[in-house]
């Protein structure tokens, strides 16, 4: 199936200077017909195409000049080839473009976008790196309590940092005093006990 034209961009050559409409229409015509699946659109106002949701390639026409680049870093690798000069913008790897001449060929087209879907496509999202909440602050009436009870202390000291945040989260998040009371002694009863804030329901 042949790569579909968006009105947009129709819209964007038809607006640029007469000088940049044919460089602007080869790079489109070639780009479509590389064999690779895309799908055109506009990104940041200027005519871009992406392959399985992922950016690999842009154009734009200024007042002297055109641009056309991929995104993927390696492809200046690819650009290098050519014989092209690089120029790095914002990420991405463009050629200056003055004249029709200087649009890559259909075959080298080709090349250059499959190969450009390839590294993209390659990529894997980097892992999130999970960062441990910092030790909570145990609440000074918490403290007071544990104080004046030997086997909560022992207990509760041993339980991870995970645990012992359950406590102390539902202690601080009482909104009245006689609530918060109330639960610091409930607390100070179950932690004696060695159990922790959600023991009713770890068997179930």
């Amino acid at each position: 199936m042949a790569n579909a034209k968006n009105p947009k961009v129709d819209a964007y050559i038809a607006k640029a200077a007469p000088f940049a409409q044919p460089i602007l229409n080869a790079i489109r015509e070639r780009v479509l017909a590389s064999g690779v699946e895309l799908e055109e659109t506009l990104k940041w106002n200027s005519p871009s195409w992406t392959h399985e949701g992922k950016l690999l390639c842009g154009m734009g026409a200024f007042k002297a000049h055109c641009v056309f680049g991929f995104w993927h870093k390696d492809m200046q690798v690819e650009l290098a080839k050519l014989g092209k000069s690089k120029v790095g913008v914002g990420g991405i790897h463009r050629e200056r473009l003055v004249d029709l001449s200087e649009v890559p060929s259909a075959a080298a087209m080709k090349k250059l976008m499959k190969k450009a879907a390839e590294l993209a496509l390659s990529d894997k999202p980097a892992m999130k790196r999970s960062v441990p909440k910092p030790e909570a602050q145990v609440p000074a009436d918490l403290e007071r309590a544990l104080a004046l009870n030997k086997a909560a202390a022992a207990h509760f000291h041993a339980f991870t940092p995970g645990k012992r945040r359950e406590y102390i989260d539902w202690i601080t998040g009482a909104k009245r005093d006689t609530t918060r009371l109330a639960r610091l002694e409930q607390a100070i009863e179950w932690i004696a006990a060695g159990k922790s804030r959600h023991w009713k329901y770890e068997s179930c």
